[in-house]
């Protein structure tokens, strides 16, 4: 992984806080469905902030290994991709 993204980070601090709001709401004994929006909600930032690491990867790993040429890492990049989206399609 390269440098830290700040907007990645701002991201993940808010999903951090809307996950203990959550586990306030369960707390507090909050109405049922309302505890299930903010739990879809999460898990969407959460899908976003798996695309930027995703795109992140491609953008620097991946290429880095195309770039290279060396056989070795690029197939490792690729195995790691094509097992990262087998796991996505179940």
């Amino acid at each position: 992984m390269t440098k830290a993204d700040p907007k990645l980070l701002s991201r993940l601090a808010r999903i951090e806080g809307q996950v203990r709001g959550v586990v306030r709401m369960v707390e507090e004994e909050r109405y049922c469905i309302d505890v299930l929006n903010q739990i879809e909600a999460i898990k969407a930032a959460l899908g976003r902030v798996e695309t930027e690491v995703l795109k992140g990867h491609a953008a620097h790993c991946v290429a880095h290994a195309i770039k290279s040429g060396d056989a070795r890492d690029q197939k490792q990049k690729f195995d790691e991709l094509v097992e990262l989206f087998s796991r996505y399609g179940k």
